[in-house]
């Protein structure tokens, strides 16, 4: 999902490999992710999809205070649906500690690692073992 201040700008969801960078969209308060090379495309992350950062993560703490996470690997999370207009979009990091996509100093690199399940199962194609596996169990082969 995109961030609600995102929906003017043009968008589309984040594919397993992609490479990101955090940025301050052009015209908006907002930061979030574009694919590198891509700056005009808003990359959309459903929750659970994670995400490995290739340094430190660094973000805008309480008062904008430069801070900086030492854990690269981050997983994609919505807070606060119930507030219409505030920022949902955020990351959560193995501690536990939550930190807002719009607080992302801009330029830091990331690749997607993996989708949340529920997508990478809509999206792939069954196999010869899939099928297999859905055979009733009174079927006459077992």
């Amino acid at each position: 999902m995109c961030d609600y201040s995102l929906q003017h700008l043009a968008s589309r969801p984040a594919k397993v490999g992609d490479r990101l960078v955090s940025t301050k969209f052009t015209n908006s308060v907002t930061r979030g992710f574009t694919a590198v090379g891509d700056p005009q495309v808003a990359v959309c992350l459903l929750p659970g999809t994670e995400l490995a950062f290739d340094e430190d993560v660094k973000y805008d703490g309480v008062f904008f205070i430069p801070r900086r996470k030492k854990d690269h690997v981050a997983r994609f999370r919505r807070l606060d649906e119930d507030q219409p207009a505030s920022h949902h979009d955020a990351l959560e990091f193995p501690s536990g500690e939550t930190v807002l996509a719009t607080r992302l100093r801009p330029d830091q690199h990331a690749t997607v690692l993996q989708l949340p399940a529920h997508e990478r199962l809509a999206r792939a194609e069954p196999t010869p073992e899939d099928v297999f596996m859905t055979v009733p169990r009174e079927h006459p082969a077992l």
